[in-house]
């Protein structure tokens, strides 16, 4: 592990300064468990600022764990605009931390239900497809670990990625080999396949993918693979529409609507060769955001007109 690690040396950070940032890990910073670690908010003067940061504390079970380093490795080689930026890490005294700018608004999973515009769903929803086109074709890994609480919203609701601790190095030219893994992640955003075979691609991040769009579209999390089985099951009784929150069904353009909705269970094929390429899932994510903007255009005018009326007639 430590001479795997050295490649890294530019990013470690002394313990000592790690402790000051999160005021020695008090419980009172923590903003996030997981099956790994806590996650600590704290602040940390870097290049002559301070910097909001989230400290990702591993616990000691893990200290020797390959998933610390593989969150290393793909933090500090990708390069996009929706993945978190590390600020680096710390590996001293059997304590093992990975320091990130932390996101003004949390994850997404914290979101589902408050009331972010469609337009902000679709433009979140676009970040991330275009951020997994990114990693499957130039940074050649599969993430495995994709789900509402590892895409974090900065304070403009543009999404980052994180949660690469599953990640797996995986040549373009072979994405569609399968790779024997064991059954990682959180379960309802699983491949299916990946629990008969053993073995996963690029297309298992689709599926789950695809699990996020309908959390985004139905406004609630799937925490029990509920909301896949429900969805499937109404749309196949043209009643899958009804599941959307009507405050924000309201808001949505048919044909906007139709387009997201068609590629979300377009990512959730039970079989793998039904589902698109990241690539495609992009563009017709795009095609949504187009098919609402005059859509949008036309909100805003309504609103207009109601406010001036309101203003003429002294109400």
């Amino acid at each position: 592990m430590k001479s795997s690690i050295t490649k890294f040396s530019h990013l470690q950070i002394p313990l000592e300064d790690v402790l000051k940032a999160t005021n020695n890990f008090d419980d009172k910073n923590v903003i996030g468990r997981g099956g790994l670690s806590e996650v600590y908010k704290g602040r940390m003067f870097l290049s002559g600022k301070w910097v909001n940061i989230a400290a990702r504390r591993f616990y000691s079970k893990h200290k020797h764990s390959i998933e610390f380093l593989r969150e290393i490795s793909a933090l500090s080689s990708l390069k996009h605009e929706n993945i978190v930026s590390i600020i680096g890490f710390c590996d001293e005294h059997d304590e093992k931390v990975i320091i990130m700018k932390r996101e003004a608004k949390g994850s997404l999973e914290m979101h589902l239900r408050k009331p972010i515009t469609w337009i902000q769903r679709l433009r979140i929803s676009i970040g991330i497809a275009r951020d997994l086109s990114y990693i499957h074709n130039e940074g050649s890994l599969i993430h495995l670990n994709i789900n509402s609480s590892t895409i974090l919203l900065d304070n403009k609701f543009e999404p980052k990625l994180s949660g690469f601790e599953y990640s797996i190095n995986h040549p373009v030219h072979r994405k569609d080999d399968v790779v024997l893994s064991k059954a990682i992640g959180t379960r309802a955003y699983m491949d299916p396949e990946m629990l008969k075979t053993g073995g996963v691609t690029h297309k298992s991040d689709i599926y789950s993918f695809g699990v996020v769009l309908l959390e985004i579209l139905c406004g609630r999390k799937d925490d029990d693979l509920f909301l896949v089985s429900l969805s499937k099951l109404k749309n196949e009784n043209n009643e899958l529409l009804k599941s959307i929150p009507a405050s924000l069904y309201r808001q949505m353009g048919k044909k906007s609507c139709q387009a997201f909705v068609l590629n979300a269970l377009y990512c959730l094929k039970d079989e793998r060769v039904q589902r698109p390429d990241m690539k495609y899932i992009v563009q017709e994510l795009e095609k949504a955001l187009e098919f609402q903007l005059p859509y949008e255009s036309l909100i805003i005018l309504q609103v207009l007109t109601i406010s001036q009326w309101i203003l003429q007639n002294g109400l």
